[in-house]
């Protein structure tokens, strides 16, 4: 793999494999810390304004839109409990800060800098020059009702304010907040527009974590830029450029230059002592592979230790997969890393993920000071003790529901999402059917009540009332999606491999699905999440409880390209004693006896 040559950036034509820009030559910018109630405020305003700031010190500013003028925006940091509203204010000025540029897959110009527009089969992407500040927030990971979630259609222009109250009514663990506009989003977070929001709890202080300066958040994102066609010079410009598929679809955006908290390949100075680090990959379609490795590219994953993960913190330790820790966009991590052993040496932060092409496989650069520091921190054998592992038919109540998703791949190779309602009678023939051999059970036949987002809502849940969602990737071939449940931190039951038998001309099985095995979950896997990794050929199922919020919420596939692009249902959370008068479709979910 094509490593970075060090070396200043020129003023001539720029040609990979850096890009005239230095590795690791700019600090590590961490974002400002919000604490309302340390303030004795539990309300606050966060403006949304146009910023320019440098991604790297050899270029020239970039436009973005941000959160209080900071990419990432700041990192809100609450207790369990303390309710806080937000007045997420529309402030943003000028036109939309996109250069939007699509061109042939088979050139991969999303490895490459610069609009590109005089090469054969490159345009502009129609429209996206012209879009408004459009935005509505999605605090990622919240319990709330639906009317604070970010309802995707509930976007405002501006002038405008979105009003929120959140809760915090939910463990220590890491969120975070992004924009949710309809059919934009991939643009409008692609501008700037993300944050992290930390909720603090009394189990998690009793840890004694590394904490103040020895606690940083890492938001992990990746971008293209603008060149000057005159000199070929990067010019800080913000490209969104994507290949399209010749009569296809277009492939999410992925870029040549990866930044940590808004800056490329920066360097962090820590001390020869335990940190953490709240990981956030905030990209709208990479994934990451990370692995800590020394001077020589040598993994030293042995001084990582993983404790928590999107929904809170794992009951012990884990150590880093032998490959790497694989991040999906949206996931989070709560990561813990021991520098004492390397005084005076530099570690990097590097992305193994096969998926990673030509492109520069470092993200950061750790400068372990030489002189030895007093850490009083020392690694528990138990992180949480009120965690639970989620069993059928113990700890997870036998009274539940049951919802039924599949992803696919259609006619034109564009990826779908559809929900499923059971059929009790047998296959009726047709689209839009799918046939599953239960290993546990009798042959069951689904039917696709809904596949784009407008389409009938199928998904209605009891408020506080635990579900199981079984995700079905039935796709032959084809990505794998992060799936995103709004409202709810659930857990994986388990991952089962299967042979697909889904025909995407005929937009059904053809045979049930059927030779299914266990896929080993990872130990971090089976702690609490909101998002999970769903591979072609699988079952994943996980389990949540739908509390502390109602109303009618969303999930989707957490690319957001294909968020964008149809990969996203609603479902409804209603209390019982209210659903029995409601008048709605059936099907979508059934209750266990």
């Amino acid at each position: 793999m094509t490593g970075i040559i060090e070396r200043p950036a020129t003023t001539g034509p720029i040609t990979a494999p850096n890009w005239g820009l230095t590795k690791f030559l700019d600090p590590l910018r961490v974002p400002p810390a919000l604490r309302p109630h340390s303030w004795r405020h539990d309300a606050i305003t966060i403006p949304m304004v146009t910023k320019h700031q440098r991604l790297h010190s050899q270029l020239p500013p970039s436009t973005l839109w941000t959160y209080a003028g900071h990419f990432p925006g700041p990192t809100i940091d609450v207790r369990t409990g303390e309710q806080l509203r937000i007045s997420w204010s529309n402030e943003i000025d000028g036109e939309f800060p996109l250069v939007a540029v699509q061109g042939p897959v088979a050139d991969a110009p999303a490895s490459r800098p610069g609009r590109e527009l005089d090469r054969p089969g490159y345009s502009v992407i129609d429209g996206v020059a012209d879009l408004p500040a459009w935005t509505v927030v999605h605090l990622h990971g919240a319990r709330t009702n639906a009317g604070n979630d970010g309802w995707a259609h509930n976007a405002g222009l501006k002038g405008t304010s979105q009003l929120t109250e959140y809760q915090n009514a939910q463990p220590a663990m890491p969120l975070w907040y992004h924009d949710h506009a309809m059919a934009i989003t991939r643009f409008n977070v692609h501008t700037g527009l993300a944050g992290m929001y930390l909720i603090r709890d009394d189990e998690e202080d009793a840890l004694d974590l590394p904490h103040g300066d020895h606690e940083i958040p890492l938001v992990i994102t990746d971008r293209n830029l603008d060149t000057d066609p005159a000199t070929g010079a990067l010019t800080g410009q913000l490209l969104f450029k994507v290949p399209v598929v010749p009569n296809g679809p277009m492939i999410p955006f992925t870029g040549p230059f990866t930044l940590v908290n808004g800056v490329i390949w920066p360097h962090l100075d820590v001390n020869a002592r335990w940190y953490r680090f709240r990981l956030l990959n905030a990209a709208n379609s990479r994934f990451y592979t990370l692995n800590l490795v020394d001077e020589d590219n040598r993994p030293v994953n042995d001084a990582v230790r993983l404790i928590g993960t999107d929904g809170g913190l794992l009951p012990v330790p884990a150590e880093l997969p032998a490959a790497g820790l694989t991040v999906a966009p949206a996931e989070r991590f709560d990561v813990l890393i021991d520098f004492s052993r390397f005084k005076g040496r530099k570690l990097k932060l590097r992305n193994a993920d096969p998926r990673l092409g030509t492109v520069e496989p470092d993200l950061m650069e750790f400068r372990v000071d030489g002189r030895a520091k007093h850490d009083p921190f020392r690694l528990p054998a138990t992180i949480s003790t009120s965690y639970t592992r989620l069993v059928h038919g113990s700890t997870l109540p036998e009274d539940h529901d049951h919802v039924w998703v599949a992803l696919l791949l259609n006619a034109e190779g564009h990826p779908e999402m559809w929900d499923l309602e059971e059929l009790d009678t047998p296959d009726p023939g047709g689209e839009g059917i799918i046939q599953l051999a239960d290993p546990a059970g009798p042959l069951r036949t689904f039917r696709m009540i809904g596949k784009i987002f407008d389409d009938t809502t199928g998904i209605f849940i009891d408020h506080d009332r635990w579900a199981v969602w079984n995700i079905l990737h039935v796709a032959n071939g084809g990505p794998a999606h992060p799936i995103h449940i709004h409202l709810t931190e659930f857990q994986a039951l388990f991952r089962r491999a299967f042979t697909t038998t889904f025909d995407q001309a005929a937009a059904r099985t053809t045979a049930p699905l059927a030779g299914f095995t266990d896929v080993p979950l990872e130990k971090y896997e089976e702690g609490w999440k909101d998002t999970i990794i769903v591979n072609p050929g699988q079952w994943v199922s996980v389990a949540g409880r739908f509390g502390g919020g109602t109303g009618e919420f969303m999930y989707h596939c957490h690319i957001l390209d294909h968020e964008d692009e149809g990969m996203m249902r609603p479902f409804v959370v209603h209390p019982p004693e209210v659903a029995k008068f409601h008048v709605h479709p059936g099907g979508g979910h059934h209750h266990d006896g």
